[in-house]
């Protein structure tokens, strides 16, 4: 298929013979990552340098922004008839499973340089290159969860074992839960406490999507329990066999090494999933789905590419695995990093998302970069944004809204189609990701037993396998199991 299939698409038309990625070795600089443990014990050692030590914040607050100011964008896409050969080709899916082990590696060795550095040969540090040294694994564990998100969205059920693993080390393993069928179903909405607001800096934002993502990721579980009839703490509680791994992991570690590494486990935990939600601050910054219907029939529109903040600076793109190519990432969850897509209606970032990182933790430089941006994409209107609701009223009276004046003409509700199927729905599919639920096969792990009738599934259960369409936007289609008993 040529190009013009793919809205606002940047691939140029008939290219799909001739197009090869040109990122596909460049992918493997993902790795050093979780090789700077080795880096900075190797470094140390040799030059007797504390910085060394602190080698994880530098590279990634330093280092990588500066790359991305020098080298430059990259807007290539692949085609669309090249994109399933590209997602199957399973180079690239080895190299975020090879993340893992030197993850841990280093995870483990850096501990045990901490705690018993006569086992390594090595000198004690002073407790300030201990801090050092777990600040920067801290960080490789922060990017070891944008390694997590990669694989947590694949149907694969190893993959999304492994996207579990690479959660233990930050203690932050309900991400796999909350990110996926909470924040993908919320996002750029006042509920999801993963989406930013504007007015609201990194600090004020951090406790709440801290403990929200937390509240929301167990009454997601819960939930799916109670369709069940069954109490939510078993161990197929996917929160809770998350949090299992972290303990055993830290447990086995105190164990060995002793009580005094716990302060350090904590930094590096805070540190990393500190990171996670700083680039979650910046991801959808003020962006807001407008709601779309009329009456109890009321919901947000669907996520669409000016939903969410892109960037596509090369050294950030390749370190965390086309994540700045949030937009396609939304419309498809369950895309392989590889074949994320730019579209030019995108909002876009100034640089790429470490250098973002670098703005968000100086709440006063963000504003003034930032807010402008929001305001520009709203076309001056911040009613439409997603804005902080204790400052709301000052914001909106600083730039001349009057929002009682205008609140008919800000609701620009559309009629939904309430007609009644003249068929029992015997089957629906995700139009998606393909997902099919089917009345005569139900799903025992969404906690809809066998025969479960389409119009007992609750309105506001959504895709467990994408996470973005809700039950309204399945579409019938006829069930194999009632087909085949009939042919």
């Amino acid at each position: 298929m040529a190009s013009e299939t793919i809205a606002n698409s940047t691939v140029p038309q008939g290219s799909s013979a001739r197009w090869t990625d040109k990122k596909r070795y460049l992918w493997l600089i993902g790795l050093v990552v979780p090789s700077l443990a080795a880096v900075a014990f190797a470094g140390h050692q040799l030059t007797g340098w504390g910085i060394w030590l602190w080698v994880g914040p530098i590279i990634i607050l330093g280092v990588v922004p500066a790359i991305d100011l020098f080298v430059g964008l990259d807007r290539s896409n692949p085609p669309d008839d090249v994109i399933e050969a590209l997602e199957n080709d399973r180079y690239y899916r080895w190299i975020t499973y090879l993340y893992l082990p030197i993850q841990y590696a280093g995870f483990v060795a850096a501990f045990v340089w901490i705690a018993k550095p006569e086992w390594l040969g090595v000198d004690e540090l002073s407790t300030f290159g201990k801090l050092g040294i777990a600040v920067s694994i801290g960080c490789i564990g922060g990017i070891g969860i944008n390694t997590a998100h990669e694989l947590g969205h694949k149907k694969e059920s190893h993959e999304r074992w492994l996207s579990k693993i690479a959660l233990a080390q930050s203690f932050y393993g309900h991400f796999y839960i909350e990110h996926n069928r909470g924040h993908h179903v919320r996002v750029a909405t006042p509920e999801d406490p993963a989406s930013s607001r504007f007015g609201e800096n990194f600090y004020q934002f951090w406790p709440r999507t801290v403990g929200g993502s937390l509240k929301s990721a167990w009454r997601l579980e819960k939930k799916r329990y109670a369709r069940k009839g069954q109490h939510p703490f078993r161990l197929g509680n996917d929160v809770l066999n998350a949090w299992l791994m972290s303990a055993v992991l830290w447990g086995v570690l105190i164990a060995v090494l002793g009580i005094g590494i716990v302060p350090f486990l904590v930094v590096q935990a805070v540190v990393g999933f500190s990171l996670l939600e700083v680039v979650n601050f910046m991801e959808h910054y003020g962006m807001l789905r407008q709601k779309v219907g009329v009456g109890d029939r009321q919901r947000y529109e669907r996520v669409d590419p000016s939903h969410s903040w892109n960037s596509n600076n090369i050294a950030t793109n390749v370190l965390l695995y086309h994540l700045q190519r949030h937009s396609d990432h939304h419309a498809n969850p369950t895309r392989r990093y590889q074949a994320l897509r730019d579209f030019e209606e995108s909002p876009v970032l100034p640089t790429g998302y470490a250098g973002m990182i670098v703005l968000a933790i100086v709440p006063a430089v963000w504003r003034r970069v930032m807010d402008p941006r929001v305001v520009a994409h709203f076309g001056g209107d911040l009613a439409l944004a997603n804005i902080s609701p204790r400052k709301r009223d000052r914001i909106l009276s600083k730039h001349g809204i009057d929002e009682a004046a205008r609140a008919a003409e800000k609701q620009r509700l559309e009629d939904e189609a309430v007609a009644a199927a003249a068929n029992e729905v015997l089957a629906a599919r995700c139009p998606g990701c393909g997902y099919t639920y089917d009345v005569a096969r139900g799903d025992e792990h969404e906690g809809f037993a066998a025969g479960t009738a389409w119009a007992d599934v609750p309105d506001s259960w959504c895709c467990p396998d994408c996470g973005v369409r809700e039950k309204v936007d399945f579409v019938p289609v006829e069930s194999e199991l009632e087909s085949g008993r009939t042919s």
